[in-house]
């Protein structure tokens, strides 16, 4: 997910920052961090094997300090509860570093939503709670899931380009930040998903792949550099208008919402709804790499989740969804309930979607665990 807020002012290409310590690191620590290979992540599926009064994962002889210069990294390997996953690079993004105005503004954002949320059984009616849920599906289904994750980022389908436009509007309303930064982001946590260049990985803890990554923007341009992935969206007018405009649009809708039902909308319609949206989104990021089933050799810690995917319109098949990234269906069983999927097959029916792509029979083989 991209950070929260957007600057105004037109976004600057960010000079790459190496890996600090990566001539440091043997071979069998860089490969741990880096290789997408199953085997590679051994060391998650049994920590019992690994670890040994709470510290010593054989990833390397000097791997305990920081890889980058604004990455804090404490000491002590831990299973996070209930899982298999073990932290081996915990981070902690509040102390210890310089917060710049991206990240003080990120921070805000996300404290004033929550908070405006806590007025919530205060300003209750029913009218408002039906505004927060449509706003849910509007921004959440077709903004977030639809169009900024399957549309945009993988390409899992085509739409004519003002509906295309039309969804991706309802995604900036989601205020999880404009499309452009959005797409980068999630496009570089697959290409180096787990590893030491994730932007947002368990094994850097729970909190941090939930929430806290958002907070060190720093910390995701010295990981991935600047945003050289979406060329697709940048040499687009509209996405560019945006992205430069982000944040007077979600502030539009507060005050549409005000003025057609006073406070209690505002309540609900832009601070339930936005950390109900929030949060959602965030556990396929965090709970989808920690708890589930991987039906699928990916080489990475995704997981199916049933109960992220009933929330998150069908995003928490994870695992399904990272070993067939270009698909636009993650419940590929038919049991696994994908709202997004059923819309896009509903486009395809009336024939708004096009080029809509599934995996066949032998791209499953070749990511079976047996293969």
């Amino acid at each position: 997910m991209a950070l929260v807020t957007s600057p105004l002012t037109k976004s600057k290409p960010y000079p790459f920052l190496p890996l600090r310590r990566a001539k440091e690191l043997n071979a069998k620590s860089f490969k741990l961090a880096t290789n997408r290979k199953r085997q590679s992540f051994s060391i998650f599926a049994d920590s019992s094997k690994n670890i040994s009064n709470g510290a010593a994962l054989e990833i390397g002889n000097n791997s305990t300090g920081p890889l980058f210069e604004s990455e804090p990294v404490l000491k002590n390997y831990r299973r996070i509860l209930l899982s298999d996953v073990v932290v081996t690079r915990e981070r902690n993004v509040f102390w210890g570093r310089k917060w710049n105005s991206m990240d003080i503004g990120t921070a805000g954002v996300v404290l004033a939503t929550h908070l405006l949320s806590l007025l919530a059984p205060f300003y209750f009616n029913w009218s408002a709670f039906w505004v927060a849920f449509g706003l849910y599906c509007v921004t959440g289904l077709l903004g977030i899931t639809l169009s900024f994750h399957r549309n945009l980022s993988h390409r899992s389908f085509k739409l004519p380009k003002w509906l295309e436009y039309l969804f991706a509007y309802c995604g900036v309303q989601a205020f999880q930040g404009n499309p452009i930064d959005w797409v980068s982001t999630h496009r570089y946590h697959h290409q180096f998903c787990d590893s030491e260049r994730d932007p947002h990985s368990p094994v850097e803890g729970f909190w941090y792949s939930h929430i806290s990554w958002m907070f060190d923007s720093s910390s995701i341009i010295e990981r991935c550099g600047g945003q050289t992935n979406v060329g697709d969206l940048e040499k687009q007018p509209f996405y560019k208008f945006i992205q430069n405009t982000y944040i007077l649009h979600p502030i539009a809708l507060g005050v549409l919402l005000y003025a057609i039902g006073g406070f209690p909308y505002l309540v609900w319609g832009m601070g339930v709804r936005i950390i109900w949206v929030f949060h959602i989104t965030w556990l396929v990021n965090s709970a989808c790499h920690v708890w589930g089933k991987q039906a699928w050799n990916t080489g990475d810690l995704s997981r199916n989740n049933w109960w992220v995917a009933l929330l998150a319109f069908g995003e928490g098949w994870h695992n399904n969804h990272h070993a067939f990234e270009y698909s636009a269906r993650h419940g590929l069983e038919w049991w696994q309930i994908d709202m997004t999927w059923y819309v896009v097959r509903f486009l395809q029916a009336i024939g708004l979607a096009t080029d809509v792509k599934i995996p066949n029979e032998i791209q499953k083989q070749r990511m079976a665990f047996n293969n």
